[in-house]
């Protein structure tokens, strides 16, 4: 269906996204016809023309243009679900899109609410008068043949024939279909899709379990599903509403509530009306739950009354733990169908969320888990203390130490928390600044810590776990208090633990200088037989004999990996810090440690140049056991940004994009790692160069640069970030922009970045003997460090310098040793985005002959494609614009990943993501998924 732009809809919400305006509503059509439809002779029963209009939604309603923009999309095909539990919005939405049709482009959706106790005979009288009023007087006869009641085969062979010549398609929006129990009476719906040869169009809104051949729509590409995730508002929609409604926040307060809401529809409209009336708004905000009267009454009554009794005992009880298997939901409730009944409530009853794991795991949401746990908290205190202690046994076996620790001090369990401690530490640790929720665990009785001060250093590391910084120290002081009366082997594996945890809670605080003297004391205590060498952190050790404390290797892995991160706080690429720790946990068997360690690995080898090693250790880290209770999505997200890293210097931009796309949910907020944060600017600053638009490279770089630390750690980093800004500066012709910026900072042997870029400016100008003097020496031992690319940049210098000099058998020889450098790591971007000078050599070289003849023959075809591209404005050329989702998926499509793929990272149905796809393809005018590619990358769309 043609509609106006989104621009053309009130952007903040009220009367034109809602109740008023916008085009005729099936009310304002024809209510002679209803009436008429109404008293037909042999109806039973009247019908209700309220029945047959939308529902008014209450005001005032947000605009929400991109799902209005996804029902235009996906009305155009055969079916529209959405799909979501009680209070998500659906009528809403589906009431604001019909009265938003325009009465010129074709008539308003036909609209059914559907009603408990509707049979078929019922659906099928309202079906009848919403097809008179969709089809107009025109096409009377069309539904003329249909009685009261299902109807025939016979009258749906007549229908559909109807249907099927029907000069317009004929939409129709059925809401609370949920409500129809009975397949046969939608059997014959199924029938009008499948024979009326599309021009019947369904737009169904349910909160689950429908009885239609859902399965079968889906591998034929005819389901557009809109789910709980689209329907959820975003921060932006949030504001829009509590403005609405009068109730304005500062924006980190409405991010906190939308979190807290979980972003339901229904729960926000309740805060926002509650916030009216509050003196201090933002105080109310962080004390938002399920567990408020307001919101516990509409989930009693519209959420958890139709659910079974044996059903919600069995979310009350596995609301102990955040998230919840079907082996966890056995060992807390006793039922040996728990696998079935968490299946049937995350689909039938929509109130649980599958996560993306295997098994399969599922999730409250949050303000229903609060709600869960306040009624959780009303049983007798041994049953709760039970169920913790289950919930402990059962995740320690699962090997979760985390979650085990937690529920073990909930239980009372003192023996088991300080055992899960000693033996799990390096496992304790919080490495990113994920939200942690559960309530706190009691503290132990003084009684227990003085018997075991262990169990009090356990308390202190749940604590830090969870962010409470503030627990966490008191908890490690009173257990100092008790560690003198412990025997010496016990007094030094406290101290050490002790200190272990002293280590954490300042690296949580961001307290460098104790971060660093923590980590001084613990490497003090290695045990005496583990061998050292000259870093502080030691070469890798065995195993280790003494039961007193740690082993030599946790340590290692422990303290290495501290130390690293507070590197990279700084602005540091403390790349061989975390080689050794990585080494180290694989050592010790430490496996969340050890994937901390490779994902930063392999970031920071890929900002060195290895590219190899870097690969491999991104695909080491995304290729490890999914989260055994840790978050891994920050982790993860290194990865995929070193893989960009990687695709960036081999000059794949459809890689970067794709893996700049995995990452990006991660690092755009990498906490107090700005690292993540510069790296993400440079590939991003790169693709837009390679787009012909320097100057929004020259913004990104920017920037990230001011974002950097102001630490002696960060000046390799700045001066990567330095050296791209005067290149895009240089790049726009601006070359005395270019030399100011490295006025002052180039000639140092620190930063030889900055010594590169100048000489480049300098040869751009024409002056070869000031580019000459700017280059440094790139083959002497110094440069070994160096990251390979200003390595590969300084030698291509020299030998186009030699070049132009008349000296061409030095630049045959400089050149080759540069191939020598880059060829192993398959490096190409220097030679191929490289001034057009660098082609002629590389040509002549070819001629001269070389032992890198492939690769020079590939990169000669590389730099000839690079300057072909032509530079076109950004989506200029198209006549349909590209949806949000198309682009969204247009950028998935450089990526190798598979449609499949593409749909579980986007949490879509692989038809719909087929649909968008033949869309784009349309669109662009592309047969092929790397024709749809060059061509956007031509548009600049990607």
């Amino acid at each position: 269906m043609n509609r106006p732009p989104p621009g053309n809809r009130s952007p903040t919400g009220g009367r034109n996204a809602g109740g008023g305006g916008g085009g005729r509503v099936p009310e304002q059509q024809d209510s002679a016809r209803v009436g008429t439809a109404a008293v037909r002779p042999g109806e039973q029963r009247p019908l209700l023309s309220s029945r047959l209009t939308p529902t008014v939604p209450p005001e005032p309603v947000v605009a929400r243009p991109r799902l209005l923009r996804r029902l235009d999309e996906g009305s155009a095909g055969p079916v529209t679900l959405v799909v979501a539990p009680a209070g998500w919005g659906k009528t809403t939405l589906l009431a604001s899109w019909v009265r938003l049709t325009e009465p010129e482009d074709a008539p308003a959706p036909a609209w059914v609410s559907v009603e408990v106790g509707d049979d078929g005979d019922r659906l099928w009288a309202y079906l009848a008068a919403a097809l008179r009023t969709a089809t107009g007087a025109a096409d009377d006869d069309l539904v003329a043949p249909l009685p009261t009641g299902p109807p025939r085969p016979d009258q749906l062979e007549l229908l559909a024939a109807g249907l099927a010549a029907a000069e317009r398609p004929v939409l129709l929006v059925l809401d609370d279909l949920h409500r129809i129990t009975d397949p046969a009476a939608l059997s014959g719906l199924e029938f009008l899709l499948r024979h009326s040869e599309q021009r019947l169009r369904l737009v169904v809104g349910a909160r689950a379990g429908l009885p239609l051949a859902l399965h079968r729509l889906r591998l034929a590409g005819e389901l557009t599903e809109v789910g709980t995730d689209e329907l959820a508002f975003t921060d932006d929609e949030v504001a829009d509403l509590l403005t609405a409604h009068g109730a304005p926040l500062p924006a980190a307060a409405v991010h906190r509530l939308r979190e807290r809401a979980g972003g339901w529809p229904a729960a926000l409209r309740i805060a926002a009306l509650a916030l009216r009336g509050q003196p201090d708004p933002e105080r109310w905000v962080g004390q938002f739950g399920g567990d408020q009267p307001e919101i516990a009454g509409y989930l009693h009554e519209e959420v958890l009354a139709a659910i079974d009794p044996a059903d919600r005992d069995l979310l009350r009880r596995t609301a102990l733990a955040e998230s919840v298997c079907a082996e966890l939901a056995e060992a807390l409730t006793g039922r040996a169908d728990a696998e079935q009944a968490l299946a049937n409530l995350a689909g039938a009853g929509g109130l649980l969320r599958r996560e993306d794991s295997r098994p399969p795991w599922y999730r409250c949401d949050p303000l229903l888990a609060d709600l869960l746990r306040a009624e959780l908290a009303r049983l007798p205190g041994d049953e709760v203390r039970e169920l913790h202690a289950r919930a402990s046994d059962w995740y320690a076996g699962a090997g979760r130490p985390a979650d085990g620790l937690r529920h073990a001090l909930a239980a009372g369990r003192w023996d088991l928390a300080a055992e899960l401690f000693v033996a799990h530490w390096p496992e304790l640790t919080r490495y990113d600044h994920d939200p942690v929720g559960g309530p706190t665990p009691p503290a132990a009785p003084p009684e227990a810590v003085q018997a075991d001060p262990e169990v009090a250093l356990a308390s202190a590391a749940e604590r830090a776990y969870a962010g409470d910084l503030s627990a966490a120290t008191g908890h490690l002081r009173t257990a100092a208090s008790y560690a003198d009366a412990l025997p010496t082997p016990r007094r030094d594996r406290f101290l050490r633990l002790a200190t272990a945890l002293e280590l954490t809670l300042a690296r949580l605080a961001g307290d460098l200088p104790q971060t660093r003297a923590a980590a001084a004391r613990l490497l003090r205590t290695r045990p005496r037989a583990a061998p050292t060498a000259g870093s502080p952190d030691g070469p890798p050790a065995g195993p280790l004999t003494d039961a007193s404390g740690p082993g030599d290797a946790d340590l290692r892995a422990f303290t290495g990996t501290a130390l690293g991160l507070v590197g990279m706080s700084a602005g540091g690429l403390p790349d061989a810090r975390f080689v050794r720790a990585r080494a180290a946990a694989r050592e010790a068997g430490r496996p969340r440690t050890e994937l901390v360690a490779a994902s930063r690995t392999a970031l920071l080898l890929a900002v060195r140049g290895d590219l190899r090693a870097a690969e491999q250790a991104a695909h080491d880290a995304l290729g490890m056991p999914p989260c055994r209770g840790w978050s891994c999505r920050l982790d993860c997200g290194y990865a995929y940004l070193a893989l960009a890293v990687v695709a960036l210097h081999r000059d794949q931009p459809e890689e970067v994009a794709a893996n700049l796309a995995l990452a990006a949910p991660a690092t755009d907020e990498p906490g107090d790692e700005p690292v993540a944060a510069a790296v993400l600017a440079l590939c991003r600053a790169g693709l837009a160069r390679d787009a012909g638009d320097p100057a929004a490279a020259q913004r990104l770089l920017v920037g990230a640069r001011e974002a950097l630390p102001d630490e002696p750690a960060a000046a390799e980093l700045s001066s990567l970030l330095r050296a791209a800004e005067a290149d895009a500066r240089a790049e726009r012709g601006d070359l005395d922009a270019a030399r100011d910026l490295l006025a002052d900072v180039a000639g140092d042997p620190a930063t030889p970045a900055l010594d590169v870029v100048l000489a480049r400016v300098e040869l751009r100008a024409g002056d070869l003997g000031a580019a000459g003097r700017a280059l440094p020496d790139w083959q002497g031992p110094p440069a070994a460090a160096w990251p390979l690319s200003v390595r590969l940049d300084a030698g291509l210098l020299e030998a186009v310098l030699a070049e132009r000099a008349g000296d061409g058998r030095r630049a045959r020889r400089v050149l080759e040793q540069v191939l020598d450098l880059a060829g192993p790591q398959g490096s190409r971007r220097a030679f191929t985005r490289a001034q057009p000078s660098v082609r002629d050599l590389l040509a002549a070289h070819l001629d001269a002959g070389t032992a890198h003849f492939p690769l020079v023959g590939d990169l000669v075809r590389g730099v000839e494609e690079g300057a072909a591209r032509p530079a076109v404005e950004p989506g200029g050329l198209l006549d349909e614009p590209l949806t949000e989702r198309e682009l969204t998926i247009l950028r998935y499509l450089q990526s190798i990943l598979s449609n499949v793929e593409i749909a579980g990272e986007l949490s879509l149905s692989v038809n719909t993501v087929k649909t968008h796809v033949r869309n784009i393809y349309r669109k662009l005018g592309a047969t092929r998924r790397r024709e749809a590619v060059r061509r956007a990358r031509e548009l600049r769309l990607i």
